[in-house]
């Protein structure tokens, strides 16, 4: 039986797999050794999850989580992963998580459209290239963050339409020092930022709105996949925004002349058949 992890700042998603099939899942908070040390991950891990997580007769764990870009983060998660379920663990990182659940053995681009968002290429086995995503502060073109920021900041400047101030105020039941202070106070931005973005989501409809979440998209594309061999490939993509904007990714990317070949929610059952459709380590 495996243990396989796909893990966000915000969630990670656990999956007992046994025989090709998902026995049990269950969801604990985010772990990510940037913002946590090796104990408070533990300590979420034996907190949160259920006990019978933990007398599973397992043969391996397989995490992937955002945050494990390095030998020393890497190393901090698989210690506390190994002391947990005293089970032999490989870590790897979020966005390779994604390529193999999206693309399995294929080749492609895959990419995560979240809370922030990221790219590669897939070769079916590794990612052979990524441009770097650049985080909150200089990239994340296209995610739940960057569309919660552009539509506070056109608030804040009165370059929003009265009407979606006035239901945006409604909707959150804040006023402008509110947000401004939720902004620049909150420990977690992105987090906050993401929050206000299921405004535009909600309000599609509306034209300001609908322009404002095709260029954020538009500037993913320009920036982002324009930088791979994209029309010679699938591509791919996981995260709540690929789901709720997918009509509009699609006419985005047509409008460059890729193909959306998949928008999941998450790559966990697809990496449950990565892991127990082979050999793969």
């Amino acid at each position: 039986m495996y243990l396989i992890a796909d893990s966000s700042t915000s969630r990670t998603s656990w999956a007992l797999a046994e025989n090709g099939q998902i026995v049990d899942k269950a969801d604990t908070s985010g772990l990510n050794p940037y913002f946590q040390s090796r104990r408070e991950m533990s300590h979420i891990i034996r907190l949160e999850l259920p006990d019978h997580f933990f007398r599973a007769k397992l043969d391996h764990v397989f995490f992937y989580g955002s945050g494990c870009a390095n030998i020393e983060k890497i190393k901090t998660v698989e210690s506390s992963i190994v002391a947990q379920f005293r089970t032999p663990a490989t870590i790897n990182s979020d966005l390779l998580g994604a390529a193999r659940g999206l693309l399995l053995r294929q080749p492609g681009l895959a990419c995560i459209m979240s809370v922030g968002t990221n790219s590669c290429f897939y070769n079916g086995e590794r990612i052979m290239r990524n441009v770097r995503p650049g985080g909150f502060l200089l990239g994340d073109e296209g995610s739940a963050a960057h569309l919660g920021r552009m539509l506070v900041a056109d608030i804040i400047k009165e370059l929003a339409p009265a009407e979606v101030t006035r239901q945006f105020y409604l909707r959150f039941k804040i006023n402008l020092d509110q947000v401004l202070d939720m902004v620049y106070t909150h420990p977690h931005v992105t987090t906050t930022l993401s929050m206000f973005s299921s405004f535009l989501h909600d309000n599609l409809n509306v034209p300001y709105c609908y322009n404002l979440v095709k260029d954020a998209f538009m500037s993913f594309f320009k920036r982002n996949i324009a930088a791979y061999d994209y029309r010679e490939y699938p591509i791919a993509m996981v995260g709540d925004v690929a789901c709720d904007y997918q009509a509009v990714l699609k006419e985005v990317a047509a409008e460059f002349g890729a193909t959306i070949s998949l928008a999941v929610p998450s790559p966990l059952e697809g990496l449950v058949r990565y892991h127990t459709e082979g050999t793969a380590r």
